[in-house]
């Protein structure tokens, strides 16, 4: 059965559904005939859902209403068991839409952590595409596997992607020759990776990095100008803040979501290419920077001058 099947439809024996109570909190589980789900507020068969559509409301023994739908990815994510910290879906997006994937695109993805990413570049290169992941530790690899398989499940049980393959080693050390489309690398150094990447990146071809900090940012983005097989680098962060809309009482929520990385993405150029020098407006006054530096003891002290004289007038003390 396919993915689309699988998300359409009235509710299935097998489907993933996602059970919202009265105060907005989740549960998500698989259907299965003759099974009942319990909470604290009761319970009721998994049978009351089956054969019934999307966005029904079925009650616990307990009076408890549930709204029923299907998980969205990004619902899915949010709650899927954890080793490495997840990518979250606003910066998924970003780079499922920055990076160009597309269905049949061929992606090595370095850093699975907990799986959350894989699914959505499985989502977007489809059956006829090929994400090749790499990770570092096997305990993180177990967790994304069954993450992985968990969301492309099929009748209920968990099933492999046919478009994944997942290798457990250092991506240097392991990386294959095949050529791909597009590189993703969600690691702590991934700088240490620009050259092997590199070699197998098409012309043309995007390579994208999330990485946490500025000094990551930085080194990343250096690392890549100096390699010479890359074209300028172009770095960003992403930032949601909900709003709170009622009646006319319309205004930003308190909370948001700020900063969780850096993305950096650059495109790979032909073998061979010579890319001119970069060419960048200088900021004002650098021309002048030997000028300043001379003049800097002298500016601070006229400056303290005038401070120490305005603190006087004040007071009225000056002569």
């Amino acid at each position: 059965m396919s993915e689309t099947e699988q998300r359409q439809g009235l509710f299935k024996a097998g489907d993933l559904v996602q059970l919202t109570d009265t105060k907005g909190r989740h549960h998500t589980f698989p259907l299965q005939p003759g099974k009942q789900f319990h909470t604290h507020k009761g319970y009721f068969g998994h049978d009351e859902l089956i054969g019934q559509p999307e966005g029904s409301l079925v009650r616990s023994t307990g009076g408890m209403d549930y709204l029923a739908l299907r998980p969205l990815l990004s619902d899915y994510v949010l709650s899927m068991p954890r080793g490495a910290a997840v990518v979250y879906p606003k910066d998924a997006a970003q780079i499922v839409a920055m990076a160009d994937l597309f269905p049949g695109a061929r992606v090595l993805e370095a850093g699975v952590g907990s799986g959350a990413l894989t699914c959505s570049l499985l989502r977007a290169v489809g059956d006829t595409g090929a994400v090749h992941s790499y990770e570092r530790r096997e305990d993180f690899a177990v967790i994304a596997e069954g993450n992985v398989r968990s969301f492309f499940c099929t009748k209920g049980e968990p099933q492999a992607h046919p478009a994944w393959d997942l290798t457990v080693g250092d991506l240097v050390a392991s990386i294959r020759s095949e050529e791909v489309d597009r590189v993703v690398l969600d690691m702590l150094a991934p700088w240490e990776c620009i050259d092997s990447v590199a070699k197998v990146l098409v012309p043309g071809g995007v390579l994208i990095c999330y990485v946490a900090t500025t000094t990551q940012l930085s080194r990343t983005v250096e690392a890549m100008r100096e390699h010479g097989r890359f074209a300028e680098p172009t770095s960003w962060e992403t930032m949601i803040r909900t709003w709170h809309v009622e009646g006319l009482a319309v205004r930003p929520d308190h909370r948001m979501i700020g900063h969780t990385g850096f993305l950096v993405t650059a495109r790979r150029i032909a073998d061979g290419v010579e890319l001119p020098p970069r060419r960048r407006r200088p900021a004002k006054g650098i021309d002048a920077e030997d000028a300043w530096q001379s003049q800097s003891v002298t500016d601070d002290r006229e400056a303290q001058t005038l401070a120490r004289e305005a603190r006087m007038a004040r007071r009225g003390n000056l002569p």
